[in-house]
């Protein structure tokens, strides 16, 4: 049932939820929680062409005492959501409804479209935080190598939170309700989407999985990576990455780069093959729970970073361990 938006008061938050292919992205209950950190009522917008299952899945997993209201955007221009389109709306549903923050996962899309929205309130986006201390940002620089603490007099403050720094929302007690239907004003495209193209897996998605094994340069070829597959079977529900090197090289996928460039990911288990470690790389990886190095040099920057070094040759290490670990699942 849809009911009518209200005005959402002098302090509250406006978070935008991630999804595809109709379901609801764990990323969405992640910074739902660090949301929760700024202490104002939270509203919760989903855009999408056909929100029917993203809304069944929010209403059977997110609680009313997270979530005030969901706000349901329905349009064919959010078929594919372009920067313009979702731009427009937050401004409409910011200056509507009194919203105080706008906050984001840090993704692609929201890299493209928050500083769109911020620059008509002339504010400046606050970006990649992994906490807050009472009103203070904390987010990484220098690709993780220092902290700054950004305070913010901004009206409207846009966030993005990385995801990985925060755990889920509790999904217990009473859930939400309130799901309100937006009527999207302005819909004028100035960009339009050509297609997509879409990498079929089995794999977990990498900065969800609890597992990763990532390989670089040294692997020396596409085909050798397959030594990578073989090791994540074995070891089951583990996601395949990679050095920014290992996919300039043409070794692997632009989607599985892990760092600074790439994707920011901080799983249970973070297995380093034939990777030396670069600054750009580390920033990427180096709050997983518990990191593997696998390497010839034992003076490889990525050991500095490691729980456990394999100091040898990963042709040798990486066949045994696979053969190991399906023996002992055995």
């Amino acid at each position: 049932m849809m009911n009518h938006l209200r005005n959402c008061g002098k302090f509250s938050t406006l978070v935008f939820a991630d999804h595809s292919s109709g379901k609801l992205s764990k990323s969405t209950l992640k910074i739902l929680n660090a949301a929760k950190l700024l202490n104002q009522q939270i509203s919760l917008l989903v855009t999408s062409n056909d929100a029917n299952s993203v809304v069944d899945q929010i209403k059977s997993s997110i609680p009313s005492n997270v979530v005030h209201q969901v706000l349901v955007a329905q349009h064919d221009s959010f078929k594919a959501p372009q920067a313009d389109v979702l731009g427009n709306l937050v401004k409409q549903l910011i200056d509507q409804h009194g919203f105080t923050n706008f906050v984001t996962s840090t993704s692609t899309l929201a890299k493209d479209f928050l500083p769109r929205v911020a620059v008509k309130y002339a504010a400046q986006p606050i970006t990649d935080v992994i906490a807050i201390n009472n009103d203070v940002f904390l987010r990484p620089v220098y690709a993780g190598n220092a902290i700054a603490q950004v305070k913010s007099s901004d009206k409207v403050k846009f966030i993005s939170f990385r995801p990985t720094n925060f755990e889920e929302i509790q999904q217990t007690g009473e859930k939400v309700t309130n799901i309100v239907q937006v009527k999207v004003e302005n819909t004028k495209q100035l960009i339009e989407h050509v297609s997509d193209e879409l990498v079929q897996s089995d794999k977990p998605e990498l900065t969800t999985a609890k597992f990763i094994v990532s390989g670089g340069r040294a692997l020396g070829s596409k085909e050798n990576f397959k030594i990578l597959d073989e090791l994540a079977n074995a070891l089951g529900n583990t996601a395949i990455g990679a050095s920014r090197a290992a996919v300039d090289a043409g070794y692997a996928a632009n989607d599985q780069q892990v760092g600074q460039t790439g994707k920011v990911v901080a799983p249970e288990l973070y297995i380093a093959v034939g990777i030396s470690g670069a600054i750009q790389h580390l920033a990427g990886m180096k709050d997983s729970k518990v990191i593997v190095a696998i390497n010839k040099d034992q003076e490889a920057p990525i050991v500095s970073v490691a729980d456990y070094t394999i100091v040898d040759d990963l042709f040798k290490v990486v066949p045994e361990l696979t053969k190991k670990i399906k023996e002992i699942k055995q």
